[in-house]
């Protein structure tokens, strides 16, 4: 079932992060952080690829000490990901990264100490055509504003973000996003929706702390849905306790759902119940894990009986119903073949792969053609 999203975007400012665009018409992007020790750069590097493999748009790394400035530049130059550094307090380890070809500082102006080291900041960004992301966390908000709230609020996490901007502002420096995060949904929210009606920059989406794999996917799909129904963002980071790839694949069945953007296989299954006529849990386990390298768009529905399956399968690129003796398999929503049990996960993987590369032989064919 292809159709448009009826969603109406925020119009924001463009930036770039490395080679990828963020804000005004471009795709959202999905974004993680690795979880390795910067220091140890196989191991990062290593976090990276499989992100990269997973589709991230753009990774984050953490650099905390000069020594992880210096196993950043050593990083930067093994991947192709754009990069974006965070950094907090030390002046120096941003003007090190961004003579080591960092993609985006992740800083907060207002913890970099003195003016003139904010500036030296600001200025290496400038020359470099570097963007600046600012970030704001509910656990880490300024003394004065904890005094005059008394707690996290959406109100104090805006009142943070503005004052960070108005340095930037100072400097007359526009290239940045920005993020408002909070652990509890309705002040992220909440927080969002204030700042998308004050500023043009792009905003980055994110519930932070959101928790582990199930409950950190729950409360960041309602936390980010909500926003991306209106409009709000620009890209997104799932954060969860869990494998940072969960977080890409997370973040793009998030966009997916709400058909901002696709990439790899949409399964179309039902829950299951007494009239299936094939095991479709397991078939769904099998096929999920099979496929995770798919990263051609289609929709697949398998349906375990003959009730909602032929009106699924005929809506879908493929699509299976449960059948007695035999399944029905659908291509391009007419009736195909008959698939045995026996072989159905077989049968199942072989054809939609065969239809995957025919695709991938048609795209293939039309590149071929509009460059002779």
């Amino acid at each position: 079932m292809k159709q448009d999203s009826p969603i109406v975007r925020r119009k924001s400012r463009q930036i770039m992060v490395g080679n990828v665009p963020v804000g005004g018409d471009a795709p959202i992007s999905v974004q993680s952080m690795t979880n390795t020790n910067t220091c140890d750069v196989d191991a990062t590097v290593g976090q990276i690829r499989a992100l990269q493999d997973a589709g991230a748009d753009i990774v984050r790394v953490s650099v905390p000490s000069m020594d992880a400035a210096e196993a950043f530049g050593r990083i930067r130059k093994q991947v192709s990901l754009p990069l974006v550094a965070d950094i907090h307090f030390d002046y120096k380890i941003a003007l090190r990264v961004a003579e080591l070809g960092v993609d985006c500082l992740r800083i907060n102006p207002g913890n970099i100490g003195r003016d003139d080291r904010v500036s030296a900041v600001i200025s290496a960004a400038r020359d470099r055509n570097i963007p600046i992301r600012i970030g704001v966390n509910a656990g880490s908000l300024e003394k004065a504003l904890q005094r005059k709230y008394g707690e996290p609020t959406p109100e104090a996490l805006v009142e943070s973000a503005m004052r960070h901007i108005d340095i930037l502002d100072r400097h007359d420096f526009q290239d940045f996003k920005v993020s408002l995060k909070a652990s509890e949904v309705f002040m992220t929210v909440a927080a969002y929706r204030k700042i998308a009606a004050q500023i043009e920059q792009p905003l980055h989406l994110g519930i932070t702390e959101a928790g582990g794999f199930r409950s950190g996917t729950v409360k960041s799909s309602i936390g980010l849905g909500m926003l991306l129904m209106d409009g709000i963002g620009d890209t997104i980071r799932v954060s969860l306790a869990a494998d940072p790839v969960q977080e890409i694949k997370v973040g793009y069945d998030i966009l997916k759902s709400l058909r901002l953007r696709s990439r790899g296989i949409n399964f179309i299954a039902c829950p299951s119940c007494s009239r299936q006529n094939f095991d479709v849990i397991q078939t769904m386990n099998d096929l999920e894990a099979r496929l995770e390298d798919v990263n051609t768009s289609m929709d697949v529905a398998i349906i375990g009986c003959i009730v909602n399956g032929p009106g699924e399968a005929k809506v879908a690129d493929m699509g299976l119903t449960g059948g007695s003796p035999k399944n029905l398999f659908y291509m391009a929503g007419k009736p195909n073949q008959k698939l045995d049990n026996a072989t159905l996960t077989d049968d199942l993987e072989r054809l939609i792969r065969e239809e995957v590369a025919r695709r991938k032989e048609q795209e293939d064919a039309i590149i071929a053609r509009s460059e002779s």
